[in-house]
């Protein structure tokens, strides 16, 4: 958080120098009560009282500036902390999220918008302004030192107030805030899937287990919020009495002749704006509070980010591949999804991955675009390993089609041009390299067609194909395909072959897949199972190996729904599995 501090220091010298000015310009009220009562009620003299209330105007005007000024630095400072966080928070928030790890990576954007808040917020200037309550009673015990002993035991118990009130609700506030977080993400993923939800009748029972994690962070903000409420009404109550007190002592203090009524006015007014800031403070301490376990939890997030070393940008990759010995175990689980599997690829050479759902396939392929780091073992591509690689620079030289296909919204050109700047002959190039342009061509808008989230203007299948034609923008080395197929119809998948074809020996792919119309069209086969590979090496020697391995009495390797692997000719299709 280094450099946000120093981004941040100056704006917030200015409100620190500001509020020194405005909280001498404070003085003035008190300085006129007691020329009033002191000078204007005992001379009767009207001249004075026009002198006086003419510097007072002016002094309130400067304050009124000044004052306006500190709180437009304030937001300016807010202004600061989102421009400069906000890029690199959403950055880690991407790399964070597709690795599936850490703490949820949307608590950080709350952090960036809490911090605003609290830049937005008074509570901050009171901060600014409390260190002025000794300055104040400094001032009442030159007028009278009981004034001056009045003072300081106010002042002590107001302070006093305020760390109990850290004390009692540090701790329950970050809890409501986990608990809180953790119910709104809970409706977020929900909401992600409400098609499913909508359809199969599960509204009530989301609403149900939604309100069940609400009724938790109510239970928990009840008890916070009777404490904060509580100490408020109390720090307000406590500060109009030890006003009571001033006043009663200083009358004290007029009738037994130790002092005039305007000295007794003028403290009673100078020791109200003392307290002011600090019972402003405690009413804004949940705020506060927020802020400060927000800037906490950006720090450590920012300082991960920071141990990581610059990488020297490294020559464009050729495409080799090697996987050597790689073991993945799932985040906070002792479940080992991937175990000793290897593999090498020479540039232009391509793999078909196949096994029964579960067997780690989609894992590995996360394991090879770098995204995913593996518990043991190591990714190389062209001999240096993917950590080495920074994401910036890796990034345009590989394709990657997932599983599940999501586009962004924006227009389908912008899609395929990984939503950078749109080149039209590169646009055109990546669809025509993945056989869908002619399908992109028949839609209502073309290629300036939008496209939603949730619109169903693109089938599931046209999806996919514009998927595979964003992977294939620009000139990707290594191309990573996740069941490219699985919801494409017999045109799509005719294409998609024709396009894996004219690949072949150019790119170097790795495809996951049930079916052998892409089977055909690849170089070597990696069978796994239960995580570890059970045959690789070329096609037509894999198959043979497991059409012996069922002649022999052994059953051939069962895929998921009871479909098998046997030698067929290439030409034929293998059951979905």
């Amino acid at each position: 958080m280094k450099p946000l501090l120093q981004l941040l220091r100056r704006p917030l010298l200015h409100v620190a120098g500001f509020s020194f000015f405005v909280n001498l310009l404070l003085l003035i009220p008190a300085i006129f009560m007691l020329q009033v009562f002191d000078r204007v009620l005992v001379s009767r003299s009207e001249e004075t009282l026009l002198v006086l209330l003419a510097g007072a105007g002016i002094g309130l005007a400067m304050m009124f500036a000044l004052d306006h000024l500190r709180s437009r630095l304030q937001g300016v400072a807010g202004s600061v902390i989102t421009e400069a966080l906000s890029p690199v928070v959403t950055k880690l928030v991407v790399a964070q999220a597709a690795r599936r790890s850490g703490r949820p990576m949307s608590e950080g954007l709350r952090d960036i918008g809490t911090l605003r808040s609290l830049f937005s917020a008074q509570g901050l200037l009171a901060m600014f302004d409390a260190p002025w309550l000794f300055v104040y009673v400094a001032i009442i015990w030159l007028a009278h030192p009981l004034l001056g002993v009045t003072a300081i035991a106010a002042a002590l118990l107001m302070l006093g107030l305020a760390v109990v009130n850290d004390l009692v609700t540090k701790r329950e506030i970050e809890e409501l805030q986990k608990a809180a977080a953790g119910a709104t993400r809970y409706l977020e993923t929900s909401l992600a899937n409400a098609e499913v939800v909508q359809t199969l009748g599960m509204s009530d029972a989301l609403i149900a287990r939604w309100r069940k994690k609400n009724a938790e962070v109510v239970a928990l903000q009840q008890p916070t919020a009777s404490r904060t409420v509580g100490m408020a009404a109390l720090t307000r109550t406590l500060r109009q009495a030890v006003q009571v007190v001033m006043l009663a002592v200083g009358a004290w203090l007029v009738i037994t002749g130790h002092a005039s009524p305007g000295v007794t006015i003028a403290c009673t007014i100078l020791l109200g704006r003392a307290l002011a800031p600090v019972e402003q403070i405690v009413c804004s301490w949940k705020l506060l509070a927020e802020g400060r376990s927000a800037f906490r939890r950006l720090g450590e997030l920012l300082a991960s980010a920071a141990a990581e070393p610059q990488r020297m940008e490294l020559p464009p990759p050729r495409g080799q591949l090697l996987a050597q010995q790689l073991v993945y175990r799932a985040p906070d689980s002792e479940r080992v999804l991937l175990a000793g599997v290897s593999l090498q690829l020479e540039p232009g050479e391509s793999l078909a991955i196949v096994g029964p759902s579960g067997a780690g396939k989609s894992t590995l392929l996360r394991l090879l675009t770098g995204v995913w780091a593996p518990t043991a073992g190591t990714v190389r591509l062209d001999g240096s390993d993917l950590a080495q690689w920074p994401r910036e620079q890796l990034g345009p030289w590989l394709g990657y089609v997932p599983q599940d296909v999501e586009l962004f919204p924006g227009t389908v050109a912008e899609n395929i041009a990984r939503l950078g700047e749109v080149d039209p002959q590169r646009v055109v190039q990546a669809a025509q390299r993945a056989r869908v342009h002619e399908m992109i061509q028949s839609l209502p808008q073309g290629y300036d067609t939008p496209v939603e989230p949730t619109s169903a203007l693109l089938s599931p299948g046209q999806r996919q194909r514009i998927a595979l034609a964003r992977a294939l923008y620009g000139d990707p080395r290594l191309l990573i395909l996740d069941e490219p197929n699985s919801n494409l119809d017999g045109g799509g998948e005719l294409a998609l072959a024709e396009a894996l074809k004219a690949l072949r020996g150019k790119v170097t792919v790795v495809v996951v897949t049930h079916r052998t119309t892409l089977v055909q069209h690849v170089d070597k086969m990696l069978v796994i199972e239960a995580g570890k590979a059970k045959h690789y090496g070329p096609v037509a020697e894999v198959l043979k190996a497991m059409q012996g391995q069922g002649g022999n009495g052994t059953p051939p390797q069962p895929w998921a729904g009871g479909a098998q692997v046997v030698a067929m000719p290439r030409a034929a299709t293998m059951e979905k599995a």
